[in-house]
């Protein structure tokens, strides 16, 4: 909410800042239920509740590259001060819930949920696409972590550490509807 009002202000008061627009960040130590949550739907070898038909389109960035990023960025400073960071391609829904269920091992079975229902109820992310042009940070770190390897990082981690993830009443809403 108000980001675009909140970097003029930014800018207003210190014209020279940096600022920094991620895409959906994940990797190690990451507490949101978003990946997750579909690792804990795979190794519970549950359905997977998508929406539609999968087609929307996310864009990740690996928490490791963004510290690479800005890390260049503080070396080498740049004549540019705004910057949206992601992996360069972004992936269905889909294509990342079965990426995730690759990881754990699993293969999704896909129940399609309609746009009666309001995606957040039952899905870790809000029913629009997120891809943002990261030309700029490409002339600064010019490779990022594959998804693949990047939620294998991210599943080692929750297997030891499932209970600092701020879980969402997301299984619970599927159970009960």
């Amino acid at each position: 909410m108000n980001k675009i009002s909140a970097e003029k202000t930014l800018l207003q008061y210190v014209p020279n800042a940096y600022i920094i627009r991620p895409s959906y960040l994940y990797g190690p130590m990451n507490n949101v239920y978003r990946e997750a949550f579909v690792f804990e739907c795979a190794n519970l070898n549950r359905p997977f509740y998508i929406p539609k038909d999968g087609s929307m389109k996310l864009q990740f960035f690996y928490i490791e590259d963004l510290s690479h990023f800005l890390y260049h960025l503080m070396i080498d400073s740049s004549f540019e001060h705004i910057f949206n960071v992601g992996n360069p391609q972004s992936v269905t829904i889909k294509d990342w819930v079965e990426l995730c269920y690759e990881t754990c091992h699993q293969k999704p079975n896909f129940i399609h949920v309609d746009s009666t229902i309001e995606q957040r109820q039952y899905f870790p992310f809000y029913n629009y696409e997120y891809a943002l042009d990261v030309q700029k940070q490409k002339l600064i770190l010019t490779t990022t972590k594959s998804l693949d390897k990047g939620l294998q990082e991210s599943y080692d981690w929750y297997q030891n550490h499932s209970q600092l993830v701020m879980r969402k009443p997301l299984i619970e809403f599927i159970d009960k509807h």
